[in-house]
């Protein structure tokens, strides 16, 4: 049968090298055999009477009946690889591709899937529930419907095919991918459990990317027509049948070889083509088969931790993941820490749950005290729960960021990607603008220096009650205000990025350009700026237009677009609220307020791009000092700014 197509893109006269993969005698000529079962009796009882190998007789099996060469998994080493709750064991040893399966990820479209937080979200391209910790093995376990699971494995596997193709066929892969075994709760009538692969996935995609088969290997019911190869139809197979279809590959590409005879270019296409398959037919894997916490009374239920810090290391190379799906990753790392070193209440599982969205929060949300039917209140609770001040939370989070130092505005980009979960099913460029918009700084000090909590703000009176305790500077009331307004104005685009015609709009009059929480911060500190953020949150919420203050009142402007209700927001933070938008210049007062707010600004941004070097350093390896010559300006500007500010602040408390 043909199993592959591939074109024809070179005429070497010399063909494709079939490589020889054999590790013993290499006298006989090289032609490449799946080994019947009976070849790997003694490896699976070698591994099922090994201490560090953690995992089921069922998941031995697959290592055993997947190796290229299972007689020398009878005396394979055991490693150990470290990682930042323990220790990984693993076993290295070359695998036939089609017996491991990609990885069971939404990762690299974090930023681009649905969520059950989101009331809105449809089923389509839904995100997976992370996957839970196996009682005793070192295994992961998946909760979702299969057809779920292989839906989003077929996605992922599409998408880095085409993101990430790498040169497979005439070389064969020598970097070792990276697996774990896996078991599903809920399989059908599918097989209960896999390998699969946590790093690696765009070798294994490419090294599948033009194999077919015909439609009756995969479904005995279907016509013998060719079908394009997916990791969905391999997980349907039980293990025999799927070791069966590889021997059927490998033993038609070795037949197109031997029938090919021949110069010319047709025998050549066909023995090349053939040559191609049986070199990406295998691939060098190392399988996690035990874990050892550095807490033995955490058991396993940090390895789903363990596997998961493997993902962020993978992507620091060819081709990384998109900062916005990177700080989804980091927030779910984040949350998860927090979880188990007990950071978050008595309440924790379902504050875990309201903090990663990827499951139904309804019951969540209600045990918390919060209407699930309200989306910005769940974005507000991410923002509370992660700008918390206790001393171990941010070691932890300053930990999962690899910041010396935590500064509020490290914390918005796991903020970000957590809170947008509950509007993944906006439009796509809506989403963007949202994104771009809250990605240039969504936080403010004042979060992080007081205690607030969330309230179940859900119905007109509470807002109003809410403003009411505001306006009589209740400082928690007023954050809680704050953050409420931004997320809803921001989410429906009457607050955007800074830049833009903003000045055009109103008057060529210079406009506040900072980050929409810096504007929410002044705006929230003046009063009529609380009467209409307030006004805003009810009226977004009831599907209508946010009012706009002038002569003493709110008022609606029917003609006004999102973008002038955001140019006229950032026109008050400027200069105020003044019965026609601006007249009056602003005091000495406020000038110099807002000058102590951009001093104050400059220093957290200049303190990042110095983590940033830092983490740059560390990524190159870069152990030399910096010269004298060149720091010496930033050591005494540091200097002369500390004594500057000294003489006109208080002293600190002692």
């Amino acid at each position: 049968m043909s199993t592959i197509d591939i074109l024809d893109e070179h005429d070497d006269i010399d063909g494709i090298a079939l490589i020889d993969i054999r590790s013993g005698d290499r006298s006989t000529p090289f032609e490449h055999r799946v080994e019947p079962v009976s070849k790997t009796t003694r490896a699976i009882k070698f591994l099922e009477n090994q201490p560090d190998v953690q995992i089921s007789p069922a998941a031995v099996r697959r290592i055993a009946f997947g190796a290229v060469e299972p007689g020398l998994l009878e005396d394979a080493r055991l490693e150990r690889h470290r990682v930042e709750t323990g220790w990984l064991t693993v076993i290295t040893y070359r695998a036939y591709t089609l017996l491991l399966s990609p990885a069971i990820e939404n990762d690299r479209l974090l930023d681009k899937a649905h969520y059950a937080a989101d009331p809105d979200a449809s089923d389509d391209q839904r995100v997976l529930a992370m996957p839970t910790a196996h009682g005793t093995d070192a295994t992961l376990v998946y909760a979702d419907a299969m057809d779920d699971l292989l839906a989003a494995i077929d996605r992922a596997s599409m998408r880095v095919r085409g993101n990430n193709p790498q040169e497979v066929g005439r070389r064969i892969v020598e970097r070792p991918l990276t697996a774990v075994p896996a078991t599903f709760l809920n399989p059908g009538r599918h097989p209960d459990d896999d390998l699969n692969i946590v790093d690696g996935n765009s070798r294994w995609a490419s090294c599948t990317a033009g194999i077919k088969v015909p439609a009756s290997s995969i479904n005995p019911t279907t016509a013998s027509d060719l079908v394009q190869l997916l990791p969905s139809h391999l997980m349907r197979l039980p293990l025999a049948e799927r070791r069966d279809l590889v021997r059927e590959i490998v033993k038609g590409a070795h037949g197109d070889i031997n029938a090919a005879t021949g110069t010319s270019k047709a025998a050549r296409a066909k023995r090349d083509q053939a040559a191609k398959l049986l070199n990406a037919m295998t691939v060098p894997v190392q399988v996690i088969v035990g874990y050892t916490d550095d807490n033995p009374d955490m058991g396993m239920r940090r390895f789903p931790v363990a596997v998961r810090s493997l993902l962020m290391r993978m992507n620091i190379g060819v081709k990384p993941f998109d900062a916005s799906s990177q700080n989804g990753v980091t927030a779910e790392e984040i949350v998860t820490a927090l979880f188990d070193s007990g950071e978050l209440g008595d309440n924790a599982q379902a504050v875990r749950d309201v903090l990663l969205g990827r499951a139904d929060v309804t019951d969540a949300m209600k045990s918390l005290g919060l209407n699930p039917a309200f989306r910005d209140l769940r974005f507000t609770y991410v923002v509370q729960q992660l700008t918390r001040k206790e001393p171990r939370l941010n070691a932890i989070m300053a930990a999962k960021l690899d910041k010396r130092r935590l500064q509020v505005a490290h914390r918005s980009g796991p903020i970000v990607e957590l809170g947008l979960r509950s509007y993944s099913s906006l439009p796509k460029e809506t989403m963007a603008s949202v994104r771009t918009a809250l990605d240039t700084g969504c936080l403010w000090q004042a979060l992080t220096n007081h205690e607030w909590t969330v309230e179940n703000i859900d119905n007109d009176q509470a807002v109003d009650d809410l403003l009411e305790r505001a306006d009589n500077d209740d400082i928690p009331a007023r954050l809680l205000l704050g953050v409420i307004a931004m997320v809803t104005l921001v989410t429906s685009g009457y607050l955007l990025a800074p830049g833009g015609s903003a000045e055009q709009i109103v008057g060529n009059i210079k406009v506040m350009r900072a980050g929409v929480g810096a504007v929410i911060k002044t705006v929230l500190d003046m009063k009529e700026g609380r009467q209409v953020l307030a006004d805003a949150i009810k009226r977004i919420r009831a599907d209508q237009r946010p009012r706009w203050w002038a002569d003493g009142h709110l008022v609606e402007r029917e003609k006004w677009k999102g973008s002038d209700f955001n140019a006229h927001l950032r026109l008050a933070a400027n200069h105020g609220f003044a019965p026609e938008g601006y007249q009056n210049d602003p005091t000495a007062t406020e000038l110099e307020d807002k000058a102590l707010t951009a001093f104050q600004v400059s220093l957290t941004t200049a303190a990042a791009n110095l983590d940033d070097l830092i983490a740059m350093r560390k990524k190159n390896g870069t152990d030399t000092e910096l010269s004298w010559i060149g720091v010496e300006p930033s050591f005494r500007q540091l200097n002369f700014m500390g004594k500057d500010l000294a003489r006109i602040s208080e002293d600190e408390p002692r």
